[in-house]
C-alpha cells in the first residue's frame, strides 16, 4: 500500500477504522489518501430534488471518497440568508454523511445589482461568497461589491463568463459546434471575464478563487496573476481533463456542460497548468440530472455531468498518464482544496482516510453509480481505478 496519509489524519482514525484498515487485503497496489475535498458540486437540494438530494448525493460523494463538499449559492432558494445555513449543513451530515461548506450569494438574489448581507452570511458560517455564473449589472457594481466583501475578510469564488459573448451558447465555438449547427461559446467569453475579475482583485486586494477554468488563455492569465503575487487560486473540473468538444459529435447531450468542453489545444494547456502548479486544484463540478433532462434536443437539454462516481477513475488516469505524480494528485484533490476553502483545521481534526485501488476495472452502469444522476458521457464504458474503502467516523 502506498501511504500518503498525513500523520495528523492517522492520529484521528478510530480503533475501529484502524482495525478495518489492517484487515483490508487487496492484491496489487493500493493507495491510502486523506479524504477528498470538492470545491464545486451541486447536490440539487434545496430546490431541485427531482435530480438529487442531500441524502442521495451526499452518500454518493462519501462512497467516492469525498467527505467535504463546497456548494455554490444558486440553489432555490438562493443561499443568501445566513440564519438558514446551519440547518442545511446539519442535514447534509445527518442524511448524506458529508461536511457541507457553503458559498453565500455575493449579490442580493444573485441579481448582480447590489451586495448581499455578507455580514450575515459570514456569521452563518459561509466559507466564501460567489455570484456563481450569474452576471453583474456592470463593472462598477462588481468593484463596489468586492470592496464590501473585503471589509469582512470574505474570499470570493468566481466562475468566469461574460454573458454578452457566451450569448446563450451551448458548445465550444469551433468546428464541432459549426458542423452540428450549435450556438458556440468562444473561449474569450471566459477570458474577458477572468481578465476583468483579476484586475478587480489587484485593485481591491481581496482573496479570490477561480473555478472551472476551461481554456488555454485562462491558464496563461492565471500564470500572469500568480507572477504578480495576486491572492488568487484556481481549479479545473475533472471532466475537462479527459473530454473535449469532440465528445459532442452526434449531438451527444451527455457531454453538454457549462463551461463547455473545449478543444484539444485547451485540454493540453490545462494539463500543463496542472503540472507546473498554475492550477491549484481539481473539482468534480458534479451536476446530477434525472432521466428526462438529457432527452430533449441537444440545445434544449439541461447542461451538467454527474461526476462523483467517475472522478477517482479519471484521477488515477492522470497518474498513469504521468500528468501528475501521486503526491501532486493528493495536493490537487485533497490538501490544496482544503486550504482554498479555508477549512484546514476542521479537515485535520475530522480526519479520515480513503483506500483506492488504482487498477480496479469497473463498468459505469446504473448499478455501479451511487449518484441519483446517471448523466455521464462515460456511461457503459470500462474505467480503471476506484475507492474501495472509506474510513470515516
Amino acid at each position: 500500500m502506498i501511504d500518503l496519509l498525513p500523520t495528523a489524519f492517522k492520529a484521528s482514525l478510530s480503533d475501529t477504522a484502524l482495525d478495518k484498515l489492517k484487515n483490508i487485503v487487496i492484491e496489487g497496489e493500493t493507495w491510502l489518501l486523506p479524504p477528498l475535498v470538492d470545491l464545486c458540486a451541486r447536490l440539487r437540494e434545496p430546490g431541485q430534488q427531482q435530480h438529487g438530494t442531500l441524502a442521495s448525493e451526499g452518500q454518493a460523494a462519501r462512497s467516492n471518497g469525498f467527505l467535504h463538499v463546497v456548494i455554490p449559492p444558486d440553489t432555490n432558494p438562493i443561499l443568501e440568508n445566513g440564519s438558514l445555513l446551519k440547518g442545511l449543513r446539519e442535514r447534509a451530515l445527518d442524511d448524506g454523511g458529508i461536511y457541507l461548506h457553503i458559498l453565500g450569494a455575493l449579490t442580493a438574489g444573485l441579481e448582480g445589482t447590489h451586495p448581499s448581507n455578507i455580514a450575515g452570511l459570514k456569521k452563518g458560517g459561509c466559507i466564501a461568497v460567489s455570484n456563481a455564473r450569474r452576471p453583474f449589472a456592470n463593472d462598477l457594481v462588481l468593484l463596489r461589491t468586492l470592496e464590501y466583501a473585503a471589509t469582512f475578510g470574505m474570499k470570493v469564488f468566481f466562475y468566469p463568463d461574460e454573458p454578452s459573448l457566451s450569448n446563450n451558447g451551448v458548445a465550444h465555438e469551433g468546428y464541432i459546434a459549426s458542423y452540428h449547427g450549435l450556438q458556440g461559446i468562444p473561449w474569450i467569453a471566459e477570458t474577458v471575464a477572468l481578465s476583468t475579475q483579476l484586475l478587480m482583485v489587484e485593485e481591491t486586494g481581496i482573496a479570490a478563487h477561480f473555478s472551472q477554468l476551461s481554456c488555454k488563455s485562462s491558464v496563461e492569465l492565471m500564470r500572469w496573476a500568480k507572477d504578480k503575487d495576486l491572492p488568487v487560486t484556481c481549479d479545473v473540473a475533472m471532466h475537462q481533463l479527459y473530454l473535449t468538444d469532440d465528445n459532442l459529435e452526434g449531438f451527444n447531450a451527455q457531454a453538454y456542460v457549462l463551461p463547455p468542453l473545449r478543444s484539444n489545444t485547451d485540454q493540453q494547456a490545462l494539463h500543463r497548468g496542472l503540472k507546473d502548479g498554475t492550477i491549484d486544484a481539481i473539482c468534480s463540478h458534479h451536476e446530477p440530472l434525472n432521466a428526462t433532462a438529457k432527452k430533449a434536443p441537444f440545445a434544449e437539454s439541461t447542461p451538467g455531468i454527474s461526476n462523483f462516481d467517475t472522478f477517482m477513475a479519471l484521477a488515477c488516469q492522470l497518474v498513469r498518464d504521468e500528468i501528475l505524480t501521486l503526491k501532486q494528485l493528493v495536493d490537487k484533490i485533497c490538501l490544496n482544496p482544503a486550504k482554498i476553502a479555508g477549512i484546514n483545521e476542521d479537515y485535520a481534526s475530522i480526519g479520515g482516510a480513503v483506500v483506492i485501488d488504482p487498477n480496479l476495472e469497473w463498468q459505469v452502469t446504473t448499478d455501479t453509480m451511487h449518484s441519483n444522476g446517471k448523466n455521464t458521457p462515460f456511461f457503459g464504458q470500462f474505467l480503471q481505478g476506484r475507492v474501495v474503502e472509506t474510513l470515516f467516523d
